[in-house]
């Protein structure tokens, strides 16, 4: 016996692989991900769709980032940073050592121009972009000061506590000021950053390709490449998993999620989400302008039997516009309860014209907060025509759909939220104030512009004590609530497949990450 353990010792020390293949972390391969639709655009400054980002933020960094599977805050291009006693001023200091993709140094100057070029009119870069969710990152940023080659300043028009979690997100990239001269409004399509992976090509509405870099500052990735394919069709996703086709599969639909769950060559990772799904209700359009017809909407759509149907219990009803997750939440308000009695007798109410058929657009992609669009849509019409409205499906492709939506063309549409940076303000001010009820490019869909609800996330801004700007966020989710801009529909859960040869797979909240330390056995 102890000559086969001595010869069995000496195959294992002369082949590792033999022993612990699945532990040891290997580089190489490719990585290929099954998505759900094309990006609009590379340029994360302006991005303003999830397949946009899920590119981008493998090839660009920022001066902070969110923790692989948290959304705690954490240094990348920053290695420090400290806020001026007046909260108006705030220095970072920079990492040495950086290099873009293009060789170009990283430096102060390149976080000046990334920055300029957002909020800055004059600066020569600034109409090479529409900036559509500035209110989101740097809209409250007024100068960025470059003090020396590694230490910068961002000075804000008043005190902004929102600041640093919005740095970590996607719409703060430090982009080579080399590659926007040379590229200017094409930079989209021709990414240039310091991250992990550098981009190779873009085939559209089929792939996007991706490879280490080389010369990456700090752990290398462990594979060589990246593919993102481009396979709208859930089930066409699946088949591709399954097959081994692709290694990751995003947004799949429930049902194609347990069978995942069933076959042993695959794997299932789960985390209670940040994110929404919700149905805006535009203000602006005649029909929808009376409160009561919001609200007839709202007690009209049976979420619970929604939720059954399209998540199989990979989702949570919504009442509010952000997570039970998220600080802030105000759990105390009553969601509007399924009575299409009701409804019904609040449309009365209203006067309103039951000949009108309003449009009810339909997002022609999957997502984790809409996992079956047009089903979702359908069911919502079935339960709006029970209360005697009328509505017409309407689709059109991604990028279409979120430029009308932005512009305000639609009566009701289907749209959902990551999450971004797992801030209240996010949510209430980005997606719901006043400010960015603004067409062309509007944020706020609804364009809905109520003065006591902007002010009080406004005020809450300039609050960096949370409870107190706990207090604020759940008087504005009380108006929210009364006023229904929106119909919130789901939470779900966030959900990551893949086949079991990749190790190391992350998942934040937000479902957004970098790829750098995932392997994949050969």
């Amino acid at each position: 016996m102890r000559k086969w353990c001595v010869l069995l010792t000496l195959l294992v020390s002369l082949c590792p692989g033999l022993a612990g293949a699945a532990d040891q972390p290997v580089t190489g391969g490719t990585l290929i991900w099954g998505r759900g639709g094309d990006s609009v655009s590379l340029d994360l400054a302006q991005a303003t769709d999830g397949e946009s980002i899920k590119a981008g933020i493998q090839i660009y960094e920022n001066l902070v980032k969110f923790g692989d599977n948290s959304m705690d805050i954490e240094p990348q291009l920053a290695t420090s940073w400290e806020v001026s006693e007046d909260g108006l001023t705030w220095t970072f200091h920079l990492r040495k050592g950086v290099t873009f993709h293009d060789g170009t140094p990283f430096n102060a100057q390149a976080v000046y121009d990334s920055f300029a070029r957002v909020i800055d009119e004059n600066h020569p870069f600034h109409s090479y972009g529409k900036w559509a969710y500035l209110s989101l990152s740097l809209g409250m940023v007024k100068e960025v000061k470059v003090v020396d080659d590694y230490t910068v300043q961002l000075v804000t028009k008043k005190p902004y506590a929102p600041l640093l979690n919005n740095l970590a997100l996607w719409l703060c990239p430090i982009v080579s000021p080399k590659a926007m001269a040379e590229y200017k409004d094409q930079i989209g399509m021709h990414p240039v950053g310091t991250g992990p992976f550098k981009f190779v090509k873009w085939v559209k509405d089929d792939q996007i390709v991706l490879e280490r870099n080389e010369n990456y500052w700090g752990d290398k990735a462990k594979v060589d490449r990246i593919i993102l394919k481009s396979i709208p069709e859930p089930s066409a996703r699946l088949m591709a998993l399954q097959s081994g086709t692709v290694d990751i599969a995003d947004d799949l639909d429930p049902d194609s999620i347990a069978l995942v769950k069933k076959d042993p060559n695959l794997e299932v990772i789960e985390k209670p989400s940040i994110n929404i799904g919700y149905l805006a209700l535009n203000t602006e359009k005649p029909a929808l302008k009376d409160v009561r017809v919001r609200q007839a909407i709202a007690h009209a759509i049976d979420k619970d039997t929604l939720i059954k149907a399209i998540f199989q219990g990979l989702a949570i009803p919504a009442k509010n516009p952000f997570a039970p997750t998220i600080w802030g939440y105000n759990d105390e308000i009553q969601p509007y309860a399924y009575d299409p009695q009701k409804a019904k007798k609040l449309l009365e109410e209203a006067g309103f014209d039951f000949s009108t058929e309003l449009e009810l657009w339909a997002m022609p992609v999957s997502r984790a907060y809409m996992p079956e669009p047009v089903k979702t849509a359908e069911l919502i019409q079935a339960y709006l025509a029970a209360v005697g409205m009328k509505a017409k499906i309407v689709r059109y492709d991604w990028g279409t759909y979120l430029k009308k939506t932005a512009n305000g063309e639609h009566d009701m549409c289907m749209l959902g939220w990551l999450g971004g940076n797992a801030d209240p303000d996010n949510f209430l001010y980005g997606l719901l104030s006043a400010d960015t009820a603004v067409t062309p490019g509007a944020a706020n869909v609804a364009l809905w512009k109520n003065a006591e609800f902007t002010e009080l996330v406004k005020q809450a801004q300039k609050i960096f004590d949370k409870e107190e700007r706990a207090k604020l966020y759940k008087k504005a989710q009380e108006i929210f609530h009364r006023e229904v801009p929106w119909v919130p529909l789901a939470h779900s859960t966030i959900v990551r497949c893949y086949n079991k040869k990749l190790h190391d797979v992350p998942l934040r909240p937000n479902g957004l990450n970098s790829f750098q330390m995932v392997w994949k056995e050969k």
